[in-house]
This record gives C-alpha cells, sequence and structure tokens, in this order.
C-alpha cells in the first residue's frame, strides 16, 4: 500500500497522522501538497522525512524534484506532463508516474518510469468525473511490465478486485488521511489477495 498524503482533509493534526501511517508500515508514502510554495514544501518534507526515516518508511516527493534534491530525498511521484518534460532522472532511484490511460502508462514505462498509479479506479471525492474501474486497471496491468498500483476510491471492501485485476497494490489519498485507526487502514490494504 502507498500512502498519498493531503493535509487539508486530516482529522487530527497531519505530521500525528502521518507519524500513525509510517508506524504501520505502508509501502512508502508520498507527499502531495500542491499548494505549499517550495519553501513551505521543504520545511514539511524535512518533518515528514525524520518520521519516515524513524520507521524505516521510504518517502517520495510528488512533482518537486528540488525539494526533493536539496533533502536528499532519491524517489519522486510525477503526473505525466512534468515526468516527458524531464530529461534526466539519474539522481532518482525511484520514480513513478500517475497515469489514466494504457497509453500513458506505456509511455511512462517508456520514459523510465519504475511504477505507475492508475486511476482513478471508483468514484472518489477528489474527482468529478466518472471511475475508469477495473477493466481499465486490468488493460493497464498487462500493458506494462511494471508495477501498477490502483488508486481512487480504494477500500478493504474493493481491495480484492484492484489485485485480481494484476495490480501491485493501492494507492490511498482520501482514506489514509482521514482513518481514525491508520494501522488498521494499512493492514488491511498490504494484504495479498488473488
Amino acid at each position: 500500500m502507498i500512502v498519498i498524503t493531503a493535509r487539508n482533509l486530516c482529522a487530527r493534526p497531519f505530521l500525528e497522522q502521518v507519524g500513525l501511517l509510517a508506524a504501520a508500515h505502508p509501502e512508502m508514502i508520498i507527499l502531495r501538497e500542491k499548494d505549499l510554495s517550495d519553501d513551505e514544501l521543504l520545511a514539511l518534507a524535512s518533518q515528514c522525512l525524520e518520521i519516515c526515516e524513524r520507521h524505516n518508511v521510504p518517502l517520495a516527493i510528488n512533482s518537486n524534484m528540488e525539494v526533493a534534491r536539496e533533502l536528499n530525498i532519491c524517489r519522486i511521484h510525477l503526473p505525466m506532463q512534468l515526468m516527458k518534460e524531464t530529461e534526466d532522472f539519474g539522481d532518482f532511484s525511484l520514480v513513478g508516474a500517475s497515469v489514466h490511460s494504457v497509453e500513458q502508462a506505456k509511455e511512462a514505462e517508456d520514459l523510465g518510469a519504475d511504477y505507475v498509479l492508475a486511476g482513478h479506479v471508483y468514484h472518489t471525492a477528489c474527482k468529478d468525473a466518472d471511475p475508469r474501474g477495473i477493466p481499465f486497471l486490468e488493460a493497464i496491468c498487462e500493458a506494462v511490465d511494471i508495477p501498477v498500483y490502483g488508486v481512487g476510491g480504494i477500500t478493504p471492501d474493493n481491495y480484492p478486485d484492484v489485485m485480481r485485476a494484476g495490480a501491485a497494490g493501492a494507492a490511498v489519498m482520501s482514506s489514509a488521511m482521514t482513518e481514525q485507526e491508520p494501522s488498521e487502514l494499512v493492514q488491511r490494504l498490504s494484504r495479498r489477495i488473488l
């Protein structure tokens, strides 16, 4: 399970929620706070990095390669447009991309992505558009040789369908930020169900 942050959704203080999530050991936490200035993101990322390192959980930065480089964070997650515009990922050991079609997934793989987040699979409050569904996720899993994580509206109830589609796992944002028992959520979305 990959956690994607959205501090404005948190029911408790954001860093406290990050700490509880990190303590449950998801595969990775992606810091995705797009409204912050570089300086604000740098300060928040530094605090999140300290929490993640304490729990031995990888932290990735969404989009802002300068902040990642300044903190020596070697993982970056990019929207496809930024991935296409970037010429060199050499200083990052893990590069992910968000994709919304089979074509984008193939392109991300060709450009050097190590994994993709494919979505949104189910209805989610974060997106107005109709969900793309399990057939979409299956098609992406079949089209690429890199790990695919389903994202968008994934819950413990529909997680088995995501895994049966061939996904490497789930990426969650809203539920991770609002869950009162983060360890239970991480545990339920980290099981290998086939």
